[in-house]
């Protein structure tokens, strides 16, 4: 028999507050992936900050959207190691024996990880002031960042579910997110694309978190946008599809 919706919601609804349950018993999970971008902040700011050529920009004011985007990647290796572990320790195999929707998993895991990926976020941009940056944003600004850190949170999120739910390990699914780590650093997260030589700068040009952290960058700091936001925006619905679409197919087949 066919779920309703009402009962597709309930089903979500307390898939979600199980997985934040999960997150509250473990908060040094939030912790790292507060710590260490904040640390990452201090680092480049300090140690490379008076040997980067980036132009009128102050450094900090630079890298901010880049450090936002490690602590997004360090978020959501949680997600995909919760669903691993769900999946390999046998939670999922009881859920499949009670009349849960189950789509009601996997949102249920995006959703708290996207609650874990903007406190992360929250946290760095109250801090970052302290080490010197000055955002210009206006109020339309701002809240054109918070909804593109939601948006990017949520792919983030969904890939990592996508990771998790592949992978036969939580070890596993950790390493293959690693990409999300690198890819700010092959990006304009940390340096202009124009700087880079190569086949590096032409990765870095065309690879999809460069418009996301020029957005974030032009939002805070009062810069032009150009068509940068709207890519940026098409990058996330595009992965996030895709990624909710193969990891439901996967989540089936397992």
């Amino acid at each position: 028999m066919k779920k309703s919706n009402k009962n597709i919601f309930l089903d979500t609804w307390v898939m979600f507050k199980r997985c934040l349950i999960i997150s509250l018993r473990n908060p040094e999970t939030l912790l790292t992936a507060t710590v260490i971008p904040f640390c990452l902040i201090l680092l480049f700011g300090t140690v490379f900050g008076s040997i980067s050529n980036v132009g009128d920009y102050n450094y900090i004011d630079f890298i901010v959207p880049g450090i936002i985007f490690q602590s997004i990647a360090q978020a959501s290796q949680y997600s995909a190691m919760n669903i691993t572990a769900d999946m390999t320790k046998g939670i999922i195999d009881r859920f499949r024996c009670m009349s849960i929707s189950k789509s009601a998993v996997l949102i249920g895991h995006t959703g708290a990880g996207v609650i874990r990926g903007m406190i992360s976020n929250a946290v760095i941009m109250a801090t970052a002031p302290l080490l010197g940056f000055r955002p210009q944003a206006g109020l339309v600004d701002w809240l054109l960042v918070i909804v593109l850190l939601l948006l990017i949170n949520i792919t983030f999120t969904l890939i990592a579910v996508l990771c998790g739910t592949i992978s036969k390990s939580a070890e596993g699914a950790a390493g293959l997110l690693f990409p999300l780590f690198i890819l700010p650093f092959i990006s304009s997260g940390f340096a202009p694309v124009d700087t880079m030589p190569g086949g590096v700068g032409w990765l870095a040009a065309t690879q999809p978190m460069t418009p996301m952290i020029d957005s974030l960058r032009a939002l805070t700091l009062d810069l032009p946008l150009g068509n940068r936001l709207w890519l940026a925006f098409a990058w996330c619905i595009g992965l996030s599809v895709i990624s909710f679409a193969v990891s439901m197919k996967t989540y089936h087949r397992n």
